[in-house]
Order: structure tokens, then sequence, then C-alpha cells
């Protein structure tokens, strides 16, 4: 049983904290990737696409921004896919801004993948850009994504995700921030080591011949068409100084269905790309792929449970054996203990809108974990849909048609 427990704390440590100072080490000891030169004359044609279901509230301020990109006017075509929304969003498209954008419209709802399968099929440019429409990107975003591509190698690139919080956000939307701070570190690492893993459907760029049409009911459409590309041998490199802006979710219970739904996209995707786990045949992509994500959603969760469970019985153990040992183990239930009341509190706390910057850490990390179990569930019970609807995020007002 000791060492049970001892296993299953070191999985814990090795994926939350060992496989960030790994990744660190052997980039300092392989060296950085040379700083890309920019070469002026490298503006080749893109078209942004915006997948944009029932979103006519931030539709002006979408447009709006994706017109302001620092990028030639003549080398960037905007495709916006409103197909089953109900909300006027593609009338007040088509009559407020007419040719200056592309509009790919339906009366049937099949979901964002079906969507961006039918959008590529449009474009004619050898670079299709991702974004959504409830995000804001910084006007370098294109431009600095674009300029990887100088690079045969890259297939794709993935942007930042930040997100916007303020002093009155809820303890859930400060944790996410916290929680893609350390993400960003860690795609950095694994840029610079090999590839990054995954990337960031709010902003993401890809080599149109290398785009693969993905299985209409796919959850985390974004992390299996990075990771094919990259298992076809192509580099899915990483700008930070790209990002894409979005709000947290508007509560707890938000973001528990969001997170929920990506462990589910989680353990589909771990089946989807099961070929990649093959270290022999893609060696440092499969070291990424099993440290940074497999673990994440697949084997740190459970462990929890079991370390908590086994303590506990060696704590009981030591009791009944008297202190003759010591009382290691029962210290260690005695820390689990509280680390657990203080999340088990910052959830009180949340729910009646309060917050405690100290709470955040215990709280937001065992949130995570319960959401990926529960989206374990949802996965073994097969109810998971490629549509749903989206999440409210901080600051959102519904907008009601007229």
């Amino acid at each position: 049983m000791e060492t049970f427990l001892a296993v299953c704390i070191g999985l814990v440590l090795y994926t939350y904290i060992g496989y960030g100072i790994l990744v660190w080490l052997l980039v300092r000891i392989r060296g950085r990737r040379p700083v890309l030169e920019v070469d002026p004359a490298f503006s080749p044609e893109v078209t942004l696409i915006i997948p944009a279901y029932n979103e006519r509230l931030c539709l002006a301020e979408k447009v709006a921004n994706s017109f302001a990109q620092h990028y030639p006017a003549d080398k960037i075509k905007f495709l916006f896919v409103t197909e089953g929304s109900t909300d006027g969003s593609s009338d007040f498209l088509r009559a407020t801004y007419g040719s200056r954008i592309a509009l790919l419209e339906g009366t049937e709802r099949r979901g964002k993948v079906a969507a961006m399968n039918r959008a590529m099929q449009q474009v004619a440019t050898p670079i299709a850009i991702f974004t959504d429409a409830n995000t804001i990107l910084n006007r370098e975003a294109v431009q600095n994504l674009v300029r990887h591509f100088q690079d045969p190698k890259v297939g794709a690139v993935a942007g930042e995700k930040r997100i916007l919080t303020n002093d009155s956000e809820s303890a859930a939307g400060s944790g996410e921030g916290l929680y893609w701070k350390y993400e960003s570190f860690l795609k950095r690492m694994d840029s610079d080591l090999h590839t990054i893993v995954g990337a960031a459907g709010e902003l993401f760029a890809v080599r149109t011949d290398l785009y693969e049409p993905v299985e209409t009911d796919t959850i985390l459409d974004d992390f299996i068409i990075s990771l094919r590309i990259a298992g076809r041998g192509f580099r899915v490199a990483y700008e930070p100084d790209a990002y894409a802006m979005e709000r947290p979710s508007f509560s707890i219970i938000d973001e528990q269905k969001r997170k929920i739904r990506i462990s589910a996209g989680g353990f589909q995707s771990i089946v989807r790309l099961s070929y990649l786990l093959n270290v022999f045949r893609y060696g440092w992509l499969t070291f990424e792929y099993v440290s940074h994500r497999v673990m994440r959603w697949a084997v740190a969760p459970p462990c929890l449970p079991l370390i908590f469970l086994a303590n506990g019985w060696l704590a009981v153990r030591e009791w009944l054996n008297g202190s003759a040992g010591g009382y290691g183990w029962t210290s260690l239930f005695s820390l689990q203990c509280l680390f657990y009341a203080a999340a088990w509190l910052g959830y009180r706390l949340e729910k009646q809108n309060l917050r405690w910057k100290l709470l955040f850490v215990p709280f937001y990390f065992t949130f995570m974990n319960v959401c990926a179990l529960a989206g374990l569930v949802r996965y073994l019970k097969g109810n998971q849909s490629g549509t749903w609807e989206k999440v409210r995020r901080a600051g959102e007002v519904e907008f009601k048609a007229p």
C-alpha cells in the first residue's frame, strides 16, 4: 500500500509540476529555437474563419476587430459561419457589411465541426485562421501567426488564450486565468523542445492543404486538428504574441459545464489519437503528448481519490499500531483533509459570490479534477454530442432578436 501510494503521488506531482520542470531543463540543455527572422515580403493570402452560432451580441465588435488587423487588406479575407443561428446574425452581417465579408449560412444547425469542415471547402487561400466570435484579437495577431509559415516544417500555429478578469470576478474565473498562464508556459516549452500538443480553438492557423475533415461528433476540434498535423511530421508552433482575449465563464456552474465537456472531449481524443502513443514512431511528440495531455486527463484525476483512500488506510493503521514509527502518514492525511476543506470552502464562497484569493489554488485544482472524472463518466455513457449550448461569459447580456 505504501508503494502504491508513493506511485500515485509521483504520477500526480509529475503531471502538474515535474513535467514543467523536466521540459524546462530539456530546453535549457538543448537550447531554445533560433529567433524567427521575419521577411517583410512574406504576406501570403489568409482567410479568417469565424464560426458564430447565435453570437449577434458580439458580432459588431468582432468584425471591427477583424478589420483592424495589421495585415495587407488585399491579402486577408473574412468568412463568418452562422448556420443554424436564430438571433438574426446572418441578416445583421449581410445588411451591415455586404461584400466586405463572406457569409456561410443555413437553417440547419449541425455543430461547429460540421461548420468548420464546410467552411474549409470554401477557402482558396494557403493559410486558414480560426478564431471564436466572442474573443478579441490583438492587432498583430494575424501577422504574428503567419510569419511562422515561412518555415516549411510548420504545419500549424497556435495563438495564446488570455482570460480577462477584474477584482470582482468569480474564483472560477481567477482560477481559469492562473491555469492559462501556466498552460502558456508549458506551450512555450513544448514548442521550443519539439511541438506544442494541442492548439486553443480561440485562435489557431493551419496550412489549408493540411486540413483534414474532422468527424462531426468531435468535441475538441482544435486539439484533434493540430495533433493530426503534428502526427504527419509537421511542427505546431506557438506564438504568444498572437492572442485571443475573452471573459471568464459567467458562473461556477457555467464553468463546470465547460470543463466537463472538455474532459469528455479529452477522453474522446485519446481514443482517436491512440496511434500517437507509439513512442518508437513519434518520439518527442509521444513524450510531450503523454506527459502534457494524457496524464492530465486520464492519469492524475483518478489518482487523487486513490491517494486519499490509500493515505487514509495507512493513517488508520498507523494509529492502531501506536506512535512507535511516528505519525507521518497521519500528518500527510491531515494535510490532504485541510487542502480539500479549503477547496470545499472556496466552492461554498463562490456559490455566494464571495472571493478569497488564498483559496484559488485548492479550489480550482480540485474543481478541474472533479470535472475530469465527471467528463470520463460522460464519455463512457456516450451522451455527449458535437453540438452544445455555449456557456455564458462574465458581463454578457443576452441578445433577443427583434
